[in-house]
């Protein structure tokens, strides 16, 4: 089955002042059948100028439950969006710089 992976990130200062909520998508996946409670592993999330990016330096990865499973039957084809638990991203200590 074909799932769509997005997570709520809230991005906030160093005085916890909410400067941004956005949801990443982390893309398409196939995948045998996933359930709410199951975990997924992908790349750190870090800032990069306020945008939200994968944090793909060297070790940097973690695991986040999937809280919620949402399927459209309206549209054609049928999308199967798949949400993981939001995270929080603090300006200046969650910033990658030009890191690629």
């Amino acid at each position: 089955m074909r799932y769509n992976i997005l997570q709520s990130v809230k991005i906030i200062d160093m005085n916890e002042e909410i400067l941004a909520e956005t949801v990443f998508n982390h893309g398409d996946y196939d995948s045998p059948a996933l359930s709410i409670g199951s975990s997924v592993m992908h790349y750190e999330l870090g800032l990069k100028e306020f945008e939200v990016v994968y944090d793909k330096r060297e070790g940097r990865t973690v695991r986040h439950t999937i809280t919620d499973i949402e399927i459209d039957l309206i549209n054609k084809p049928v999308t199967t969006k798949v949400y993981l638990e939001p995270v929080t991203l603090i300006v200046g200590q969650h910033d990658i710089g030009q890191f690629e």
